[in-house]
């Protein structure tokens, strides 16, 4: 299932983790600064819309490998004239591993096989191709999901505090608790994280969530190993009562 698009007001994001994505975008840089970002997982191009309407002059690189779903966006919800992003049909892993070192500002990975978020994509090895390429300061966030027990989340972010200094989530105390399954927006960079300014703005969403970093993150995430290309799994699959197909 694909985040809505709206063609008339690119800044609308009707999909809360999406919206989360989008907080810390805005606070990663002054006001309107283009940006460099790579997408992992083009989908409709929600976000690049989004950031390519609030950063004009973004670069941006989109990756996709369902063709099908690159071709139904080309064709429906073409981008407007003038906005850059460049959507390659390779997989994720592969896109990091090629990209230029220090290449870009942003990586976003919201990458789906079916409904669970692929297991070479949470390891410390992927994250590490993934730290190379961005630049100084430059944010990493990730699209994740679990329930219950939290078997996939905790690995996957611990693989992400050994790769990265500053790494906080936003997710709605019920999922984080494991009683709902539902999405989980990790963020990491070697620099401080806008912390202040994503609380302010989780706070004030329609559907408040929290910010977990540091000591808290660190109790959270317990005696949970980093996963890696050896022990890494795939996200569960959604709840039946959840699923659209």
């Amino acid at each position: 299932m694909q985040a809505t698009v709206d063609l008339d007001d690119p800044t609308y994001l009707d999909a809360e983790y999406m919206q989360r994505i989008a907080y810390l975008v805005d606070a990663a840089a002054e006001p309107r600064r283009p940006l460099r970002v790579l997408h992992l997982g083009a989908g409709g191009l929600a976000l690049a819309r989004y950031t390519a309407a609030t950063r004009p002059g973004s670069y941006q690189q989109a990756v996709e490998t369902n063709e099908a779903l690159i071709e139904l966006v080309r064709a429906e919800a073409p981008l407007p004239r003038g906005v850059k992003v460049k959507i390659r049909r390779t997989d994720a892993r592969a896109a990091v591993e090629s990209a230029p070192e220090g290449s870009y500002e942003f990586v976003i990975t919201d990458v789906y096989d079916g409904a669970r978020v692929p297991a070479h994509l949470t390891g410390v090895e992927f994250l590490r191709a993934a730290d190379r390429v961005l630049r100084p300061g430059g944010h990493y966030a990730a699209n994740l999901c679990d329930g219950g027990q939290m078997t996939f989340l905790k690995p996957a972010l611990a693989a992400m505090r050994e790769v990265w200094p500053h790494v906080a989530v936003m997710a709605e105390p019920a999922v984080l608790r494991g009683r709902r399954f539902g999405n989980v927006v990790a963020a990491a960079s070697a620099a401080e994280l806008p912390i202040a300014a994503l609380r302010r703005r989780c706070a004030g969403a329609a559907f408040p969530c929290r910010v977990v970093e540091g000591a808290e993150l660190s109790e959270y995430i317990g005696g949970a190993a980093p996963a890696t290309d050896a022990t890494a799994i795939q996200s569960p699959p959604p709840p039946r009562s959840l699923r659209s197909f």
